[in-house]
């Protein structure tokens, strides 16, 4: 197939899931034979000026629906599969592509299509005040980047493209998990036109024996729960240690206070994290957030390392409680100190081997790229059939 791939690209680089996931996809694509082309622009804020132009953008980039529709009948593009839109793209690259006769794919990763942030998330809580709703309250509240211009006009985008029905030129939506189908479903898209397809994991070095540490991989951020995991060590500390790579805005602050049995590695390349992973006895997730598909899981089960994670947002669907991992009340040190206490040699190792089955029928390349085909054909279908 003919394959344009869209993605404005986030400036955290190889940090980014997003960006991750396009070039996965897009690599695995090539390797079976389709031919693939990808469109992914980056964002220049480097002046007011510059965001100005950025912001408006994000509204409708007429510059972007152009070069799209040259791209798509120039190239004989079949399927356009479009990522992030904002801020370079905007939505109205989605009309473009389907005016142009190719048929419209667009991957849910996040909460963008009805939360400013993306998150479903403000000051540190779950925040739905949006869902359904045009979302003028996080202009009020500055969701987007705590920035008025910013979330001002991913607002009036939003808005102005349900208004003009621009969303009616997907012939499929791509959901990471059940959960943020229905979340959108909830939200307003059409049931029948979004399908779910996780992101898939490239084989990793496998776990070899129970592991030696367990691990959170992350950003140090409120809504990721560090805080309850260091709780949980100061409550009753487990026979291993905690080991917390990753940093971010309230690293400072989880670093004054470390009980006995927590090492803080900061930020490791990302080519050191596998062999990272495979000396884990499980990672831990202890998010209080909508978590909507995070790839640190499918990563770790690719390396045979189960999952211990809160039982919020999409986490209790991917993570099987007794099969993959275990699933821990949300915020609640002593029960976390409780799963990590009885989490053994033997629990890790049958739990590792449920979850290295589930990355292999599941989360495996074969599967991803089985999935995303049929999802191609789908697309291709609905749009020749709506005309």
């Amino acid at each position: 197939m003919r394959i344009l791939i869209l993605h404005s690209t986030y400036l955290s680089g190889a940090a980014s899931g997003e960006n991750r996931v396009v070039e996965d996809e897009s690599g695995l694509l090539r390797a079976s034979g389709h031919d693939v082309r990808v469109w992914a622009p980056t964002p220049d804020v480097s002046g007011a000026l510059d965001r100005f132009r950025v912001g408006a953008s994000a509204v409708w980039s007429t510059k972007a629906a152009r070069t799209v529709e040259s791209m798509v009948r120039r190239h004989g593009i079949e399927i356009v599969h479009a990522h992030n839109l904002f801020p370079t793209l905007s939505p109205a690259v989605l009309r473009s592509a389907a005016s142009a006769g190719a048929a419209v794919v667009v991957t849910l990763h996040n909460f963008r299509l009805m939360c400013l942030s993306a998150e479903l998330l403000r000051d540190g809580r779950v925040c739905e005040v949006c869902v359904g709703r045009m979302p003028w309250r996080g202009v009020v509240h500055r969701c987007y980047r705590r920035s008025a211009l910013g979330s001002g006009a991913l607002a009036s985008s939003l808005a102005l493209h349900r208004t003009l029905r621009t969303f009616d030129a997907v012939s499929r939506f791509l959901a990471v998990s059940p959960f943020v189908r229905r979340k959108h479903v909830e939200a307003g898209l059409p049931a029948e036109r979004i399908g779910v397809k996780p992101n898939f994991a490239w084989p990793v070095e496998r776990r070899s024996g129970a592991g030696e540490f367990f691990l959170f991989l992350g950003r140090l951020a409120p809504e990721k729960g560090v805080d309850t995991l260091l709780r949980a060590w100061a409550v009753d500390p487990p026979r291993l240690p905690l080991v917390v790579v990753g940093d971010g805005p309230i690293g400072p602050a989880l670093r004054r206070d470390v009980p006995p049995g927590v090492e803080f590695k900061g930020q490791v390349p990302p080519q050191e994290v596998p062999s990272i992973l495979a000396r884990a006895r499980a990672l831990l997730v202890p998010s209080r957030w909508y978590e909507a598909a995070p790839r640190s899981i499918i990563e770790a089960y690719a390396a045979g390392v189960p999952v211990i994670a809160s039982d919020i947002g999409a986490l209790p669907e991917i993570v099987d409680d007794g099969v993959t991992g275990r699933l821990v009340r949300l915020d609640d040190a002593e029960a976390w100190a409780r799963a990590l206490g009885g989490f053994g040699d033997e629990t890790s190792e049958r739990l590792g081997a449920g979850a290295f089955d589930a990355w292999r029928e599941r989360y495996s390349p074969e599967r991803g790229l089985a999935e995303l085909e049929s999802a191609y054909l789908d697309a291709v279908a609905a749009h020749r059939a709506a005309g």
